[in-house]
């Protein structure tokens, strides 16, 4: 796969930042940006010329940059041909495993498995099945009973929904998938909030959309800002309610104002992590044209792949026309068991909630006792804090912090064009023990990172 000139000027952004000569700015930024995965293994990059135009820069210091990484084996060369992305030999994943014992994940925003009541729900579903088993098992639109169960849970949240507004998918990233697969074509304008959720960039991507980002304020969101950007746009994909990765919620009376000009995609797979008693209303009680995307991977566990799409029947159908190109529909078991949870009213577990509080304070008082220099504004609700450094060493401490026994995500992968080098997402769904030594280690891989040092492994997927 060749990677254009301009797409790797505008992966690198502001590159020339950071101590040291231009090329080891480039050359770093580009490093980075191979452990990082945005530059894929076996990707041929731009010839030097042309990407020393698209940045402009020297040839020369393109060139050197290349060849710092070809010595540091991050790139491979022959005569003729363009320099193809490669990892070097000691960063093979049992190598960095070995080297690594008790590293602590903070990559990923998810929970433990609720033991017991998946217990629960898997043992009355097994008793539910076998009346499922006159039928093929194929389903675009998904069980009676999950629709219902779906439908239900809208309905308790103040917004009248009917299983036909109901489809069933395979998680929410799933659902957003299906919507931008039906919905946009190549070069069509996608309104994002910037930052948002990585894979929902990457889905508008394979499709060849264009993000079109607006940036959330310390504030929140800007209703001027949307409403400008949206009349550019073919789609726009908010996430008001607990906000991935910054925590944020989107205030009632925006709800009640805010009518962008195009079709709006509302990410709810948050909605019910409410810490601090935000009560969102659902965004579709103000817009009953938004299509509302949820799940139970956030509020239950990652591991039930269960997802759905909350829109009119009529653009459902299309959507299940479409789907039958990637699936042929979902678990019957696994919705049987989210339909029990579900009715159960599991997804919102007071002991949950209230450990993830428990977590949310572990996490905080941990940043003011080992990075105290930080900005770490509390989040209302969800999973995540979205913490500000003084200077924009995000990536460079993503990849040295695993040597210090702990795994984090840079922030530029919560946007596009290389921005939010000054911050992290960091999750407090481990337990207050393991979270503050965790931060230890992040504060003793930013003074390595001070010191100099550089990192050699490949950071975690982002969930």
């Amino acid at each position: 796969m060749r990677v254009s000139s301009h797409a790797v000027a505008g992966m690198v952004g502001s590159w020339r930042e950071g101590p040291g000569p231009a090329h080891q700015c480039l050359s770093d930024r580009l490093r980075l940006l191979i452990l990082d995965g945005r530059l894929c293994l076996g990707a041929a990059l731009p010839s030097e010329r042309d990407l020393a135009t698209a940045l402009g820069t020297s040839r020369t210091t393109v060139g050197t940059a290349y060849r710092t990484l070809v010595e540091h084996g991050y790139l491979a060369t022959r005569a003729r041909a363009r320099a193809t992305v490669r990892l070097p030999d000691d960063t093979s994943p049992e190598r960095r495993a070995s080297a690594l014992p008790e590293t602590i994940d903070l990559s990923v925003a998810a929970p433990a498995a609720p033991v017991e009541i998946l217990h629960v729900a898997f043992a009355t579903t097994l008793e539910q099945l076998p009346r499922h088993f006159e039928r093929h098992g194929y389903d675009g639109y998904g069980t009676a009973e999950l629709r219902e169960a779906v439908a239900h849970w809208y309905r308790r949240r103040g917004l009248p929904t009917s299983p036909d507004h109901i489809l069933i998918t395979h998680g929410a990233q799933h659902a957003l998938a299906l919507l931008a697969r039906t919905l946009l074509s190549p070069r069509d304008k996608v309104l994002i909030d910037h930052p948002t959720y990585p894979h929902a960039i990457r889905t508008f991507l394979d499709v060849r959309a264009r993000p079109l980002p607006v940036a959330l304020t310390p504030s929140g969101w800007d209703t001027a800002q949307l409403h400008a950007a949206a009349r550019a746009a073919h789609l726009a994909y908010l996430i008001p309610d607990f906000h991935n990765p910054t925590g944020m919620c989107m205030p009632t009376s925006m709800r009640r104002s805010l009518r962008p000009a195009c079709l709006t995609v509302i990410d709810e797979t948050m909605t019910d992590l409410d810490l601090d008693g935000a009560d969102a209303e659902p965004f579709a009680l103000h817009m009953p044209t938004a299509v509302s995307v949820g799940s139970v991977s956030k509020s239950i566990w990652g591991g039930l792949r269960i997802g759905w799409i909350r829109a009119a029947p009529s653009l459902l159908e299309r959507v299940e026309q479409v789907r039958p190109a990637t699936d042929l529909g979902t678990s019957v078991v696994e919705q049987l068991a989210t339909a029990v949870l579900l009715n159960a009213h599991q997804t919102l577990r007071p002991t949950a909630l209230d450990r993830l509080r428990r977590q949310r304070h572990a996490l905080g008082q941990a940043l003011a006792e080992y990075l105290p220099h930080v900005n770490a504004p509390q989040p209302a609700g969800g999973m995540t804090m979205w913490v500000t450094f003084p200077d924009p060493i995000s990536s460079r401490l993503a990849a040295v912090a695993p040597d210090h026994g702990v795994t984090i995500t840079a922030g530029p992968r919560f946007g596009i064009g290389g921005a939010f080098e000054r911050h992290i997402r960091l999750p407090y769904t481990l337990s207050p023990d393991q979270l503050t030594r965790a931060i230890r280690r992040l504060a003793q891989a930013e003074r390595a990172l001070k010191e100099g040092a550089t990192g050699t492994h490949t950071p975690a997927p982002v969930a």
